[in-house]
């Protein structure tokens, strides 16, 4: 009512003593012709009358809801100051729209897609779709141009209980076992573990073992001439029996139960430099280029002869399955064999070229048996994987130095690499991206060999520094190891009442 008594008073000072003819139309005059009243009680429609202030005051009032549902009036005081909001500016600019729009005609069969379209214009997002709470790391993004005010209170992401936690790839070695006259020479396998857990490795002309769970050392066998020393050790599946090749051209095959020394196999001119067992064949490859079958189950073991390499075969390795056997040559020759069968030649399935140095990393993929692994020397460097059933490369990497060994690491389907001269340490692949996932540094002479726990867990590396060294990278959690201990059986020897 503050209004209608300031404008009363104005009225007063500004009443003249003669009528304005051509004045506009007073605004209380316009609208009374609007409202559709008559002009006969003149009195009815001046400002002045105490009954129009009367009805000014009851237009004027408010009708608030109250706690109990029903509606409370809120009563008039005259003289009370209005109060005038504070806005931003967007705020006026959507008030003038709103205002400007409200004054048109409305149309009842305007569509909505007006009304989105002027709130995209002015807000820079839908109103009608703006969310109070938003379960989701970070607040609505804007459209480009317009500035986003919504805020972030509180967000919770649920976290599902199955969410694995990330594997942490310890940077020492579990473990450091001392290697004393170790050779340090390129193209001999020195080193296996037993699937018995017992691991051989070769010192010069020894052969000592490391029993991996009670921790004990034994000397098995020593040469009897002090220039004549060890080129390769291989342990055959079942673990009892241990076959190793010397420097004067012959293969051994030791009952590491007893300590006894089972056969002395020689077929070979030169030193044998790999083994590798497939069931009751053990095959061994020699300097003189040559790799021979050997059945140790008969008086006559040496059954076949491989021809192919022109110089000393350093790699060999029966695929999982034993349908194919790799071997990798100072030739830089990379041959893949059929199984053994009668006779003394065998045609090659599928020979490579692509290396440019010694091949003596060879490695089958133990869940797919017809991938094989390859890796060469110091002028080649290269991981190469291929498909041996059809002869295509999968892929390729160049590595920082020569590879001296690759092992397949199953738990987490990943190959390790040994590396040579400038690098000196081992490199974790994922398989098949070959994307390095961890890089194991501290030996302080090249890695020569490598080979797999039985539980596939532990990588061990033998290197040029005389140490052996034990990395504890493959561990599984143990829902899943107990999970794979129920579905491992336990075999026995097929040799234990065979070998003569």
């Amino acid at each position: 009512m503050a209004q209608f008594t300031f404008e009363n008073d104005m009225h007063s000072v500004l009443k003249l003593d003669m009528p304005i003819t051509d004045a506009p139309m007073a605004r209380w005059q316009r609208k009374a012709n609007s409202s559709g009243s008559t002009s006969a009680n003149p009195s009815a429609l001046s400002p002045n009358t105490s009954a129009n202030r009367s009805l000014s005051v009851l237009k004027t009032q408010r009708r608030t809801p109250g706690k109990n549902g029903k509606t409370q009036s809120t009563p008039f005081k005259p003289g009370a100051d209005r109060y005038i909001p504070s806005r931003n500016g967007n705020q006026m600019d959507v008030a003038s729209f709103l205002l400007s729009k409200g004054n048109e005609p409305v149309d009842p069969n305007a569509s909505s897609g007006n009304q989105k379209a002027w709130s995209l214009n002015l807000n820079g997002y839908d109103i009608e779709k703006a969310k109070i709470l938003h379960f989701g790391d970070k607040p609505l993004n804007a459209p480009e141009g317009y500035q986003n005010n919504l805020k972030v209170l509180y967000s919770q992401v649920p976290t599902p209980v199955s969410t694995k936690k990330s594997r942490y790839i310890s940077s020492v070695p579990d473990r450091i076992l001392d290697a004393p006259d170790l050779r340090n020479d390129f193209y001999l396998n020195l080193m296996d573990w037993s699937s018995q857990n017992l691991l051989a490795v070769a010192l010069h002309n020894s052969v000592y073992l490391w029993n991996a769970t009670k921790g004990d050392i034994t000397l098995l066998m020593m040469m009897e001439k002090e220039e004549d020393y060890i080129c390769s050790v291989s342990w055959i599946k079942e673990g009892n029996f241990l076959a190793i090749g010397t420097s004067d051209h012959k293969v051994q095959l030791w009952d590491v139960e007893n300590q006894k020394r089972l056969r002395n196999m020689t077929s070979h001119s030169a030193r044998v430099s790999c083994l590798s067992w497939n069931n009751h064949i053990l095959s061994s490859g020699s300097r003189s280029s040559h790799i021979h079958h050997h059945d140790v189950r008969v008086a006559e073991h040496h059954v076949s002869t491989l021809t192919g390499h022109s110089q000393e075969v350093c790699g060999l390795k029966w695929s999982p399955d034993g349908r194919y056997l790799a071997s990798g040559g100072n030739d830089n020759m990379v041959y893949v064999w059929p199984g053994v069968q009668g006779g003394n030649s065998q045609a090659v399935i599928n020979s490579f070229s692509d290396h440019q140095g010694a091949v003596k990393a060879l490695a089958w993929c133990p869940w797919q048996p017809n991938i094989l692994a390859s890796g060469g020397g110091t002028s080649d460097r290269h991981i190469r994987i291929r498909n041996v059933n059809s002869g295509s490369c999968i892929s390729s990497l160049d590595t920082p130095s020569q590879i001296s060994s690759l092992v397949f690491a199953p738990n987490y389907k990943e190959l390790v690499s040994g590396q040579g001269f400038g690098q000196d340490s081992l490199i974790i692949w994922k398989y098949p991206s070959l994307t390095k996932v961890a890089e194991l540094s501290g030996h302080e002479g090249r890695v020569l060999n490598m080979t797999l726990s039985p539980d596939n867990s532990t990588v061990a590396s033998i290197a040029a520094d005389e140490t052996i060294r034990l990395w504890k990278c493959f561990e599984l959690d143990p829902v899943t190891k107990a999970a794979k201990e129920r579905m491992t059986k336990s075999t026995t020897s097929i040799l234990h009442q065979g070998i003569r």
